[in-house]
Formats: C-alpha cells, sequence, structure tokens
C-alpha cells in the first residue's frame, strides 16, 4: 500500500499533467480542495508535491538556458589553438 506521500507525488504528476495538457491551472486548486475535505494528510502531501515539481521543473529549465548559452558562446568564439603550437612561428 503507498504512502501517504507517495499518493501525493502520483496525485500532482497526474495534475500536472493535465494543466500542462488543458492549460487549465485551476485544475491545481480544484483538485486540493477535493483531497483537503477528505484528508489533510494527503493534501498536505499533494501540494508539497506540486510545488516539488514545479520547483524542480524551472529549476532545469534554467539550468538549460545556462547550457545553451554556454554552448553559444562557445561555439561563437575561435578554436583554442593545438596545444604545443601557440608559440609557433607563423609562415
Amino acid at each position: 500500500m503507498p504512502t501517504t506521500e507517495e499518493l501525493g507525488i502520483r496525485l500532482a504528476e497526474e495534475v500536472l499533467k493535465a494543466v500542462e495538457e488543458t492549460g487549465d491551472e485551476a485544475l491545481i486548486a480544484e483538485v486540493n480542495r477535493i483531497v483537503e475535505s477528505q484528508s489533510s494528510a494527503l493534501q498536505e502531501a499533494y501540494m508539497a508535491a506540486v510545488r516539488a515539481q514545479r520547483a524542480a521543473a524551472a529549476a532545469h529549465r534554467h539550468v538549460e538556458a545556462r547550457l545553451k548559452k554556454a554552448r553559444l558562446a562557445k561555439a561563437s568564439n575561435e578554436p583554442d589553438p593545438t596545444p604545443g603550437q601557440e608559440n609557433a612561428p607563423q609562415s
């Protein structure tokens, strides 16, 4: 039998997928009210999971944006000289 935390995580994942598909942010609050009326422990686990998953997604987007910026900057610079050839005479 899953723990309350596991149920909250699963529910949050399902709801966030539905929000992504429908664009209906109100679904999070609607499900929160339904769950809260039945189990305060599950409601807390659900909302904690929603916040955690959204925070993790925002952090992943930030890291990806930084990596993209760094890769673009690196690609736009001239390549480094071949090791050992820095002081070689130009012909």
